[in-house]
């Protein structure tokens, strides 16, 4: 609700009165919100093909979009926009309290979660929240059920001041956790609506400490798929014919040994590669100054040889972070063809495949990146094999943010030292958000704010993943600050 009171600065915000709302509703609201969209497993259409089936997507974005249409902002419109055959997307729009101001300030967020993973802590499991000393566990709510909460959050306690602000627009999809590919065709649809971008408030991304407000600056492409070799056409004996039938796992290794060096991790193909910005290496070794050691230590290592732990690839912080940001990685991240030990006999299988995530510094063209792969894997296989690579729907090119403006960096850190007593830092992120490039191409002139709750041993997509509470309430004052302060 707009005050009444014509004598305070519209421009100006209370602090105190911003916390004292923020945490309030995030007491109140926020956290039993997030504790019931935990415990819903809606997970995203790569992880479950039955989704619009099974009606988890469609059960949190029906209960976000019920709380969001119950908060106090200035001519609040929603919708669930649907298009036939795609996952749905919550739009929001809210109309500037500020006369003369002519852009729009985009807020974007996901509802849809990885699937649940091994490993989960025996009082702890995906789909069942636990808050305990300050941190919300369980699958989505930090990554990232929490965007359109905070956001919404920050423009109330904004409205309920007051304080002036630009037009605000909520793009919340169902697909990202998949590739974003269902979100285009709603950006298409959306465009007039969206209106003038210019500032993108993003919430999917992380902290490289709980201390200060961190703004991401780039992020890396991924591309994704499946890596198949067969031999043939069942399984047999290994004992008859082992040693005259080659190892279809054997031949994958050959393939694997086209793409990187084994001995380093290192990515051979030079279409992988990017020069690094200036401006994003000085970054980097300010944000190596910050973490230290912690860049690398946070990992929940095991202990390898004689009970010492296992060693990383590097221990130089400058290293750490620009193997994890601007320089191309190969994870393998699921298997089949290959039974359970238990399962296991002496049968030379038929067949190897492997997941394979790729992922690409922020500069490299993903579909460029999609076709020199499979070239490579596929062209002249060993023992003339047959391979086959499928790319995954979704693959994505990185992003790089455009130069701060100065009212930006200013707000930035003004809010960061109201919020969390530090100076705002900035960090490249390892993950993806294809909208970001998106947004980039059909708004060049807009300006970004990429940050999150996903701090150290948070563990996103893995076990125990968790939202640290505090660092959101901070996060949404500081997103409230920089609206009131945006042209």
């Amino acid at each position: 609700m707009i005050s009444d009171d014509t004598t305070q600065d519209t421009r100006q915000v209370n602090h105190d009165a911003l916390r004292e709302f923020v945490d309030r509703k995030w007491n109140d609201e926020i956290v039993p919100a997030l504790t019931d969209y935990i415990a819903v497993p809606a997970k995203s259409p790569a992880f479950d093909a039955n989704w619009e089936r099974n009606g988890y997507i469609e059960r949190v974005v029906t209960d976000a979009a019920q709380w969001a249409e119950q908060q106090k902002v200035h001519g609040l419109k929603l919708e669930v926009v649907r298009l036939p055959g795609r996952t749905p997307v919550i739009f929001f729009e809210s109309p500037a309290t500020r006369s003369g101001s002519a852009e729009t300030i985009v807020l974007y967020g996901h509802l849809d979660k990885q699937p649940e993973f091994a490993g989960w802590r025996n009082d702890l499991g995906p789909w069942t929240p636990k808050f305990e000393d300050g941190k919300l566990y369980g699958r989505g709510g930090a990554d990232d059920g929490y965007a359109i909460y905070a956001s919404l959050t920050a423009i109330a306690a904004l409205d309920a001041q007051g304080v002036e602000r630009p037009r605000c627009v909520g793009l919340i999809e169902t697909c990202e956790e998949s590739g974003s590919y269902d979100l285009l065709p709603y950006v298409d649809v959306l465009r007039e609506r969206l209106g003038k971008v210019g500032l993108v408030v993003c919430l999917d991304s992380g902290a490289g400490n709980y201390d200060q407000l961190w703004l991401t600056t780039s992020l890396r492409g991924l591309v994704s798929g499946d890596l198949e070799v067969q031999v043939l056409d069942e399984g047999i004996h290994s004992g008859a014919y082992g040693g005259i039938v080659p190892s279809s796992f054997r031949i994958m290794r050959q393939l694997f040994d086209r793409l990187e060096d084994s001995a380093n991790g290192n990515l051979l193909p030079k279409g992988f590669h990017c020069d690094v910005p200036r401006a994003r290496l000085l970054e980097l070794e300010a944000t190596a100054r910050i973490l230290g050691d912690e860049v690398w230590k946070t990992s929940p290592w095991a202990c390898g040889a004689d009970g010492r732990q296992v060693l990383p690839t590097t221990t130089n912080p400058q290293e750490a972070l620009l193997n994890s940001t601007w320089r191309p990685s190969l994870s393998v991240t699921g298997a089949s063809g290959l039974p359970a030990i238990a399962d296991a006999g002496n049968v030379l299988r038929p067949r190897t495949a492997f997941k394979l995530s790729l992922r690409l510094p922020p500069l490299v063209d993903a579909a460029a990146a999609v076709a020199e792969l499979q070239s490579l894997l596929e062209v002249d296989p060993p023992y003339n094999a047959k391979v086959t690579f499928k790319p995954e729907t979704g693959s994505a090119t990185g992003w790089s943010a455009p130069d701060l403006a100065p009212w930006l960096a200013t707000a930035l850190n003004d809010a960061s030292r109201q919020h969390y007593g530090a100076d705002v830092a900035y960090i490249g992120q390892g993950g993806t958000i294809p909208l970001m490039n998106v947004l980039k191409a059909g708004f060049p002139d807009s300006q970004f704010m990429v940050c999150g709750v996903l701090g150290p041993k948070s563990n996103a997509h893995g076990p125990n993943e968790f939202l640290h509470v505090p660092y959101g309430k901070k996060l949404t004052a500081a997103v409230a600050e920089v609206i009131a302060a945006a042209p």
